[in-house]
């Protein structure tokens, strides 16, 4: 295991790079990209680099894998930061490169956060990758079909990679403590508890443990046990970026269960974006937008209830106020589905942009001045309230020529079934108002 995983000479090396692989054989996870036979592994063996895209969260040995892709293919490794670099560093890599091949030897242009590069610094990368001069090899935490342009993913084979499973995980836990600190022991639950906190992420691992040991030495602690291992360390801070795809992953696994009206499913997602930073006034915004679009008219309740958890929320703040936005979650997941609205307002919008400007009727217009009422305007409207049950059946309130769309389309369910039924009376009063004229100008 020495051999392996020798130490670094300075002592201030983090534990995460100390333990990080010196051999593909030292990998821990990606199995569906190392295992045998599996994309990978059959690049490392053909011994002809190509460029690729990993994508994956955190921890989980997209710079790693790159380390060891060079070194399985003598390259030259030269890596580029998208945060702290520009095209002047571009430049300055691609410069090396060309120094290198000069020399006889193939560089692999590693870029970390690929994703930060904005397009004219993405397509900077094209010509030296289309020529051969460098393999390039990025890594995104972010979807790379939004964040990475089309002709650098045309040039590039993109590999999902997973996070860790708490069994891989823990194998690097025992390998990791074995290295740094043989002589301190772990109950079972507080190296479980610390794998939970790691959530996935191998260098989250390794840092925690670094904590841990730390705290250790100095409280004399030993064997480490689960309250220990929850004291030397804040709280668990879930792998959660407000502006990445993990965030609107959650947020549409809520949207989603929501819909399905799963209360439990609601809540787990629900907590799982609260535990993770997540904006309660995000939340409740997203709260407010599921009872408008999935119930609807089926029950108005819900849009007064998000409402109403939002003010909540406003006035208590955290935690307390975050039940009201449990409360909402779980009554808009309970409640009677529509999307009728939804549908007919879409559908709507679309008719209009696509139409022509259609004049009001002369019927519905205003007529505030005696010149307008000369005119015409408002001449022949009937006043519902003065029709018999406040309807003036047969009336016509689209533009002339305009047929009737029938965009809304209640449901049967909760109080559009009644909705459904008063339209379909009034419907059958207009049909019966129209055949009446009809015989009248007969």
């Amino acid at each position: 295991m020495a051999d392996l995983f020798d130490a670094l000479e300075s002592p201030r090396v983090p534990l995460a790079e100390a333990m990080r692989p010196r051999t593909i054989a030292d990998v821990v996870g990606q199995a569906h990209l190392l295992g045998p036979g599996k994309p990978l592994a059959l690049a490392f063996q053909s011994g002809k680099p190509h460029s690729m895209i990993l994508w994956g969260p955190p921890g989980v040995g997209k710079t790693t894998l790159a380390r060891l892709m060079a070194q399985a293919f003598d390259a030259e490794f030269v890596a580029l930061s998208a945060v702290f670099s520009g095209v002047k560093d571009i430049r300055e890599a691609i410069a090396r490169a060309e120094v290198e091949r000069a020399r006889g030897r193939h560089t692999i242009l590693f870029v970390d956060e690929v994703h930060r590069f904005n397009k004219a610094q993405q397509d900077a990368f094209l010509p030296f990758v289309e020529q051969g001069l460098v393999t390039l090899v990025g890594a995104t935490t972010e979807n790379p079909s939004f964040e990475v342009n089309s002709a650098l993913l045309s040039r590039a084979a993109v590999y999902v990679l997973q996070p860790l499973t708490p069994e891989e995980l823990v194998v690097l836990f025992e390998r990791a403590r074995a290295h740094a600190c043989p002589q301190l022991a772990f109950e079972p639950d507080a190296r479980d508890r610390l794998v939970g906190f790691a959530d996935g992420d191998a260098r989250r691992l390794m840092n925690l443990l670094e904590q841990v040991h730390t705290a250790a030495d100095t409280a004399g602690q030993n064997p480490v046990t689960p309250a220990f291992v929850d004291e030397a360390l804040s709280r668990n801070l879930r792998r959660f970026d407000k502006g990445g795809e993990a965030f609107y992953d959650q947020i549409s696994a809520l949207h989603k269960s929501v819909r399905g009206s799963d209360p439990d499913a609601s809540l787990y997602w629900l907590c799982r974006m609260l535990d993770g930073g997540a904006d309660p006034h995000y939340l409740g915004r997203r709260l407010v937008r599921m009872a408008v679009e999935d119930i609807g008219l089926a029950d108005p309740r819900a849009l007064e209830i998000s409402l109403n958890a939002c003010a909540t929320y406003e006035r208590l703040g955290t935690p307390e106020g975050e039940l009201a936005l449990a409360e909402a979650a779980v009554f808009l997941a309970c409640a009677a589905k529509s999307n009728a609205v939804y549908k007919a307002y879409n559908a709507a919008r679309k008719f209009v942009a696509a139409d022509a400007s259609r004049p009001v009727p002369m019927h519905l217009r205003n007529a505030p001045t005696r010149l307008m009422k000369d005119l015409g305007y408002g001449k022949a409207y009937r006043y519902a309230h003065d029709e018999p049950d406040a309807y003036a059946a047969g009336e016509s309130y689209l533009p002339d020529g305009m047929a009737r769309p029938d965009w809304y389309v209640p449901t049967g369910r909760g109080l559009e079934a009644q909705i459904a039924d008063k339209l379909a009376r009034l419907r059958e009063r207009d049909r019966a108002a129209q055949d009446a004229d009809r015989r009248d100008e007969v």
